[in-house]
C-alpha cells in the first residue's frame, strides 16, 4: 500500500511548521539550516524528491532527516551529534611544557638560530619528550594554547648612512630599528 504524501499523513502539522520555522530563524550552522529547510519544505507539502533536488541533499537523506524529526518532533534532533574525531598528536605536550621550551634560548641549545621557529620547536619537543609532533600540528596546538606564531623580522643594529637615499629622498625620516620576532606569547 502506498504511503500518504500530504504532510498530515506523514505526521507533520501546523505546530511542526511553526517549530521548524522558529528553529530555521535561529540556525547559525549551514548544515543545520539545510536540514531544517528540507524538513520544513516537506512539512509545507513538497515532495521529498523535489526537496532533495532543491536542497542538494540525497533523497535518502531527506527521508532519514524526516524520520529523525518525526521520532521526537524536536528540531534539535537534526543538529550534528558530537563525534570523537581524531585523537590529538602528542597529548603529553601541554602548554606549560611548551612554554618551558620557549623560554630557553635555541642558540644555547645548539641550534643555529636565536629565534624559535615552529619547525625548530617541533624538532626540540620531539627530541625532548620522545613523541612525534609535526610543525602543522604544533602550530594548531600553539593556537589553541593562546600563543601566536610570528615570522622573525630582521633589524639593523645601527642606522646606515645611506638609508635616506634608499627610502626615496635625502630628507626621508628613518623609522628606527624593528623589533625581532619569533614565537610570541599572547595572553
Amino acid at each position: 500500500m502506498r504511503k500518504s504524501v500530504n504532510p498530515v499523513g506523514r505526521g507533520l502539522d501546523g505546530r511542526d511548521r511553526r517549530r521548524l520555522t522558529q528553529a530555521l530563524a535561529q540556525a547559525r550552522e549551514a548544515r543545520l539550516f539545510r536540514r531544517l529547510q528540507a524538513v520544513l519544505s516537506v512539512a509545507q507539502g513538497r515532495n521529498p524528491v523535489e526537496v532533495a533536488q532543491i536542497t542538494g541533499l540525497s533523497r535518502r537523506s531527506v527521508y532519514h532527516l524526516l524520520g529523525r524529526y518525526l521520532h521526537s518532533h524536536h528540531a534539535a534532533d537534526l543538529a550534528d551529534q558530537p563525534r570523537a574525531g581524531r585523537p590529538p598528536e602528542a597529548p603529553e605536550l601541554t602548554r606549560p611544557r611548551i612554554l618551558r621550551e620557549l623560554r630557553r634560548s635555541p642558540l644555547k641549545l645548539g641550534y643555529r638560530t636565536n629565534v624559535w621557529t615552529v619547525g625548530t620547536l617541533a624538532h626540540r619537543l620531539n627530541e625532548r619528550s620522545h613523541c612525534t609532533i609535526g610543525p602543522w600540528a604544533l602550530r594548531q596546538r600553539l593556537k589553541q594554547s593562546g600563543l601566536a606564531c610570528k615570522r622573525p623580522r630582521y633589524f639593523y643594529s645601527e642606522k646606515a648612512p645611506h638609508v635616506a637615499q634608499k627610502k626615496g629622498g635625502l630628507g626621508a625620516p628613518f623609522a628606527g630599528p624593528a623589533t625581532p620576532g619569533g614565537l610570541a606569547l599572547r595572553g
